[in-house]
């Protein structure tokens, strides 16, 4: 039999293991956005990189703060991806050589558009409300579990 401060680590653990595969899996859908951008409709290319970079942005500070409110991470990913995007607007020698490369481009952009903020805002507010629907379902196959198992444990008694 576990103790509730075993059953809390386990269930933190398998949280994290989650976001940890939301974030992998955001990265690819991301990525593939941009890769097959030739099969999509214009307004999903124009809209969902930047989108979905927000959900990833999300999705990795639950990963981080993992025993966190929502609303930290929430408020951590508006604030994270808002700097990101006003670092733009700065346009240094060496920053340009980072934004060069295809993977600085990724994470840091290439120049200031309000519009990208917006587009942050929507990720963020789908990935919250993605995240709580999972947590939500989680939770009700949780409960659904422990009452079939205390059932089974009071017929054996």
């Amino acid at each position: 039999m576990t103790t509730k401060n075993e059953y809390s680590k386990l269930r933190y653990r398998n949280m994290r293991i989650a976001y940890f595969i939301a974030v992998i899996t955001t990265i690819f859908l991301g990525l593939a956005s941009r890769k097959f951008s030739h099969f999509l409709p214009s307004f999903i290319v124009q809209n969902a990189g930047d989108m979905i970079w927000a959900m990833m942005v999300y999705l990795g500070f639950r990963f981080l703060f993992i025993r966190k409110s929502i609303i930290i991470a929430i408020f951590l990913s508006l604030f994270f991806s808002s700097a990101i995007e006003f670092s733009q607007l700065y346009q240094g020698n060496w920053v340009k050589e980072i934004r060069g490369n295809w993977l600085g481009a990724l994470i840091l952009g290439k120049g200031f558009l309000m519009v990208d903020l917006i587009r942050y805002v929507i990720g963020i507010m789908l990935a919250t409300f993605l995240d709580k629907v999972s947590l939500r379902f989680i939770q009700h196959t949780h409960f659904k579990n422990q009452s079939n198992e205390n059932e089974t444990r009071s017929k054996f008694r």
